[in-house]
This record gives C-alpha cells, sequence and structure tokens, in this order.
C-alpha cells in the first residue's frame, strides 16, 4: 500500500505491507512494516472482533480476560487520552488477575457502558511479549495476544447494535463482541510522556502482533 504526500493531511508518502499468517501451531500472526520519505506518524494496528464461545450469537461478557497490564491511559468523554498513566489497582481496569468482563463493567462511567481503553503493557521493550489473555469457560477455547507494541487497546463492543450482519446471519448486538487492538498509545503526537510514533526518513516501523488460539 502507498499512502502519498498530504493524504488527509499527513506529510510524507508512506508504504505499508502487511504479512498475515497461519501457523502450524494455531497462531495467526500480523506483521506491519512501513516506511517513509519525510516525518510522519505512523501507528498501525487492526480491528478484529472475537467471540470465542458461538460467533456473537451471545455476549462476551462472561468470558475471563487477564492483561498483563498495571497501567492504562485515561481518556476523556470523547475517548481521547487525558496524556495520564493511572494505576490499574482498585479500579473496573484492573485485569491483572483474570476475571469476567462483564463483572465491573458496569461501573465504568461511559456512554454506552463498557471497554474502549489502551492498557499500558508491563515491560514492553519491543521484543514479542504477551499483552493478554481471554479463555471462554463453556467450550475452553483461550486466547493469548503478543506483541511487540507498548500497549493494547480492549473494546467490549459497546457501539455493537444490530445492524451488522455476519456468520450464519448473526446481528452482533451490544457486548457481543470484544477487540484486543495492539497499538502504540492513541493521540500520541500531542503527549509527549507517550512512546512517540514519529516515523523518520531511513527509518522501518516494524510491528508483530500473534494471537495464539487453544483449548485447555
Amino acid at each position: 500500500l502507498v499512502d502519498r504526500d498530504g493524504t488527509e493531511n499527513y506529510p510524507g508518502t508512506v508504504r505499508v505491507s502487511v504479512v498475515y499468517t497461519l501457523t502450524y501451531a494455531g497462531a495467526w500472526r500480523i506483521e506491519y512494516h512501513a516506511t517513509t520519505d519525510q516525518p510522519t506518524p505512523i501507528n498501525l494496528t487492526q480491528h478484529a472482533y472475537f467471540n470465542l464461545r458461538d460467533a456473537g450469537q451471545s455476549t462476551v461478557l462472561d468470558h475471563v480476560l487477564r492483561l498483563n497490564c498495571a497501567g492504562y491511559t485515561p481518556s476523556d468523554a470523547t475517548l481521547i487520552p487525558t496524556g495520564q498513566v493511572a494505576p490499574v489497582q482498585g479500579t473496573p481496569f484492573d485485569f491483572r488477575s483474570p476475571k469476567p468482563i462483564g463483572r465491573d463493567l458496569r461501573a465504568i462511567d461511559a456512554d454506552p457502558q463498557g471497554y474502549d481503553h489502551n492498557f499500558v503493557i508491563n515491560d514492553a521493550n519491543g521484543e514479542l511479549r504477551e499483552a493478554a489473555e481471554v479463555y471462554e469457560p463453556v467450550t475452553g477455547r483461550s486466547m493469548s495476544v503478543w506483541t511487540t507494541e507498548p500497549g493494547v487497546q480492549f473494546y467490549s463492543g459497546n457501539f455493537l447494535n444490530g445492524t451488522v450482519t455476519g456468520h450464519d446471519a448473526t446481528r452482533y448486538a451490544q457486548h457481543t463482541a470484544f477487540c484486543l487492538e495492539t497499538q502504540h498509545f492513541p493521540d500520541s503526537p500531542n503527549q509527549p510522556g507517550f512512546p512517540s510514533t514519529i516515523l523518520e526518513p531511513g527509518q522501518t516501523y516494524r510491528h508483530t502482533t500473534e494471537y495464539r488460539f487453544a483449548v485447555r
């Protein structure tokens, strides 16, 4: 993919490639690469939805989530980060120990209610490390997320409202799927305390994420 200089007012001609691999070990690997001819912000991710039980016929509120994250980036009413990194301890955002997605969801002050927040991965250093694990207790299916990125956006399908039709003509209602999107922190160009997303000419952006599936 080539994104020309000035597209949506972003500087630089950016060349992007994404490689998807299904491994024999049961993983879905995504490898991103990008280059630019001018300094420009690059923060690539994807927005796949998951329901490990029944492809969206029931909610994911009983899925059990663990996040390898002791901090998160609070956001304002428009979902833009405030620039802070806050501890998850003592908040509805604490998934350091496994718990059902729906346990504390109603305690979140948002409209519609639910999670749509960036979490700070512990000890992220650019190497592949575990960010999250989800377990579905009825089927025994599990999915772990490994990434080279410093953040993961957890979204609990708050805005799903039945207007999208998917597998077996299922209409996806609120909270019938979740997303775990690996990334640099949102709004990084405007937040000097966040890791930089600026790619310089001569540099290559690299980002690898694996979704590893298993049955317990």
